[in-house]
This record gives C-alpha cells, sequence and structure tokens, in this order.
C-alpha cells in the first residue's frame, strides 16, 4: 500500500492533467502556513484568496519588516512538505484518525478565513472528498488515503518550487515570497528559492525513510 500511494502521488504530481486540479490543496496549505505563522507572531490576519489559476494570497496586516514578516514568508513553500512530514510521524505510529482529524481542521481553519467564492467552492470540495472517505470508506481505504495524502504533500511540495524558479527567470514572479524575502533580509531571491528546495526535498527524504523503513 505504501509503494503504491507514492505511485500514485508520483503520478499526480508529474502528469500535468492531474497535477492542476490537485494543485488547489497544495495552495490551500501553502495559504494556510502563511496564515498560521503570520498568527503566531501576533500579525492581524484580515483573510485568504484562493483563484482559478492555483495561486493565492493571504493578507495579514502588522509591521511590514522584521522577523515576523519573514516568518510569515518563509512560510508558504515550505509548509506542504512539512505538514507531509508530521503526517509521515502520524502514519508512523498508526494514527490514521489523527491525521484525518487534522485535515479536517486546517479546511476548517482555512474556510472560516477565505474571502472570494472560488477559495470556499474549493475548500468545501476538498472536505467533502475528505469527509466522504473519513465517513463512508472502510479502514483499509482510510489508511490508503492517509498515506496517498501524505506522499502527496511530501511531492507535491517540491514541484512549486521548481515552477517557482521559472516563473522568476522570465521575470513573471517579481512579487513571489522569494523576491519579498529577497527585499526584506537582502539575501538574493535565488538563495531563498534554494531554501525552500533544501527543505522540502530534506522532508521528502526523511519522511520516505520512516514510511518505507
Amino acid at each position: 500500500m505504501v509503494l503504491v500511494t507514492a505511485a500514485l502521488a508520483v503520478a499526480v504530481v508529474v502528469v500535468n492533467g492531474l497535477w492542476r486540479p490537485a494543485r488547489n490543496v497544495i495552495t490551500i496549505v501553502h495559504e494556510a502556513g502563511h496564515a498560521l505563522i503570520a498568527v503566531l507572531v501576533g500579525r492581524r490576519l484580515s483573510g485568504i484568496r484562493l483563484h482559478s489559476d492555483t495561486s493565492g494570497v493571504t493578507v495579514s496586516r502588522g509591521r511590514p519588516d522584521g522577523p515576523g514578516m519573514v516568518c510569515t514568508a518563509l512560510a508558504g513553500y515550505v509548509a506542504p512538505s512539512l505538514l507531509g512530514l508530521g503526517f509521515a510521524a502520524l502514519l508512523g505510529t498508526d494514527r490514521v484518525t489523527a491525521l484525518l482529524v487534522t485535515c479536517a481542521l486546517l479546511l476548517f481553519a482555512v474556510l472560516i478565513m477565505v474571502r472570494n467564492v472560488y477559495g470556499v467552492v474549493t475548500v468545501v470540495a476538498t472536505g467533502a472528498v475528505l469527509f466522504a472517505v473519513s465517513w463512508f470508506a472502510t479502514d483499509e481505504i482510510q489508511a490508503a488515503f492517509a498515506y496517498l495524502i501524505t506522499w502527496f504533500l511530501l511531492l507535491g511540495g517540491v514541484r512549486p518550487v521548481a515552477e517557482l524558479q521559472t516563473k522568476r527567470r522570465r521575470g513573471h514572479a517579481r512579487d513571489s515570497d522569494a523576491d519579498q524575502l529577497a527585499r526584506l533580509t537582502g539575501a538574493p531571491g535565488f538563495f531563498w528559492v534554494g531554501s525552500f528546495a533544501l527543505i522540502n526535498l530534506g522532508a521528502l527524504v526523511l519522511a520516505a525513510g520512516w514510511l518505507l523503513l
């Protein structure tokens, strides 16, 4: 089951026709990462918007620079992979129910902060799939679904970083998280893209060790 769900997750991430709709889940977690850190560092969260091109934006109010803003900008691209790492730890102790409950709480928290129709529809649709599996599926299917979610977050956290650098190279992402971090810290945007990649690949390798051994 572990290998089959890993292969399915690879297919979803690699095949563009599957990746495009599935990427909305990565965007939900990405924006949730921004929102969570913004709240933890004392910023005032205004709302989240999810767009049909699978992009998103989280708006918070507070000091426009400093460590809190740096942490908030840093959180988005690493959130899916770090959540996947946490889920791998839960699966390592057979806590499938805890994983599904965490997913439900995350979706609910995002839903109450979403400020556009497409965002609401996306979160509700994702929640409907989660509810159907949690309520109607057998224990074996729930476990397979939990592994699939975990692999998808781990693998799906890597591809957006590569896409980000491609857009930056073409001059299409001047307000990306990496470029915001460059302005906030003075370190070049490529440094931050590389940091995202190292964190996400590290989470993937560590989690894969837990899941496969």
